[in-house]
């Protein structure tokens, strides 16, 4: 890829020089007098300006260049789109402009258009989305990224949830189905497309495999992407998500209650009055024992089995470590302190464990 970019770069500065040339051959001898006139005035006009309001510019895949000169001109970038398109013919560079997304100050020299153009140094940038974030986090990064307004993001929940993707999905929308990665942003990406992304995203990699290999378990895709939220919020370090998905899928296996803290966290936040999430935030960090006997279909302590559904996005990893567990006896972990967890397989030994790393002993 960078042998790609420093091609690119050697072009646009190859295109630059044979612009400044041709400006200067066609000015001081050329046979066309007209063009003659119109490049040297680009050339005087060029000297001066400074470059003002940044405007956006989308250039489509084949734009032509007189079409490429009309939206310039359009979006206020140059004041004369015969000049660009006699100085874009002279120098040869119409095959090498590129399209994307540009930001392009108005008034810069037509000549440093064209050179932008055929480097494509395009505007994208990456709006990187963590693992384990809820919707609602999402929306909130969307938001401050510039990529859509409050409004603009419930909409492209709501027309995303309407549609088919992804197939297999419950009935909890989409919270649980937009996977969690570093998406492109250009000046033409909006909440729509920007859901549609993480949700294909999520789609591509829960391979048809993936899903199949989850089914031969007796697991629905809604059972496999709910317990991976749980487990993707409780496994601070990657390495023990199967360990962690282990202790719950032996729970599930016996019909004991999971007993995780997350489920009660979002179950706080669905209350009618939502105090939880005004005071403490999406995820309220210390639980008092009136929080675990919330009474919530999403609270793990009070029922047993899986909640409704998500409580977060998971990454690919943490859905992985659901469908396959690591082959344990474990019915209990406690955390370390220090991002791990100690894990047992009998209530004593977590009960030593909770003294060990939790009390002090």
């Amino acid at each position: 890829m960078s042998g790609m970019r420093g091609r690119g770069l050697s072009l646009a500065v190859g295109v630059y020089a044979v612009i400044l040339v041709v400006l200067a051959v066609v000015v001081m001898g050329g046979s066309d007098e007209a063009v003659a006139e119109s490049l040297q005035t680009s050339t005087e006009a060029d000297a001066s300006a400074v470059g003002g309001e940044r405007r956006q510019v989308v250039v489509e895949r084949g734009m032509a260049g007189d079409a490429i000169a009309s939206l310039l001109l359009d979006r206020g970038v140059i004041d004369d789109a015969r000049r660009f398109n006699a100085l874009l013919g002279y120098s040869g560079a119409a095959p090498s402009l590129q399209s994307g997304c540009y930001e392009l100050e108005s008034g810069i020299p037509t000549a440093e258009v064209i050179r932008r153009l055929t480097a494509g140094e395009t505007t994208t940038q990456a709006l990187v989305i963590p693992e384990g974030l809820r919707l609602e986090q999402i929306g909130e990064l969307a938001i401050d990224a510039g990529v859509a307004t409050a409004e603009q993001w419930d909409a492209a929940v709501a027309s995303v949830e309407g549609s088919a993707l992804p197939a297999g999905r419950g009935d909890e929308g989409l919270n649980g189905y937009l996977m969690p990665a570093a998406y492109p942003v250009e000046c033409d990406t909006n909440a729509t497309s920007f859901v549609e992304s993480m949700a294909a995203t999520f789609e591509e990699r829960v391979t048809p495999e993936l899903i199949a290999e989850a089914e031969a378990q007796g697991l629905t895709l809604h059972d496999v992407v709910t317990l991976a939220s749980i487990v993707e919020r409780e496994a601070v370090e990657k390495d023990e998500q199967p360990l962690v998905a282990s202790v719950f899928r032996n729970r599930l296996d016996i019909g004991m209650a999971l007993g995780a803290d997350p489920t009660v966290q979002y179950a706080l936040t669905t209350l009618p009055d939502r105090a939880s999430v005004e005071q403490f935030g999406w995820w309220k960090q210390e639980l008092t024992f009136d929080d675990l006997e919330v009474d919530s279909p999403y609270n793990t302590y009070v029922n047993a089995g899986l909640p409704p559904g998500p409580i977060a996005n998971a990454g690919l990893d943490a859905i992985i470590a659901t469908i396959r567990p690591a082959e344990t006896e474990f019915l209990y972990f406690v955390a370390k302190g220090d991002g791990s967890h100690a894990f047992s397989e009998t209530f004593e030994e977590h009960v030593a464990n909770v003294e060990r790393y939790q009390s002090g002993g």
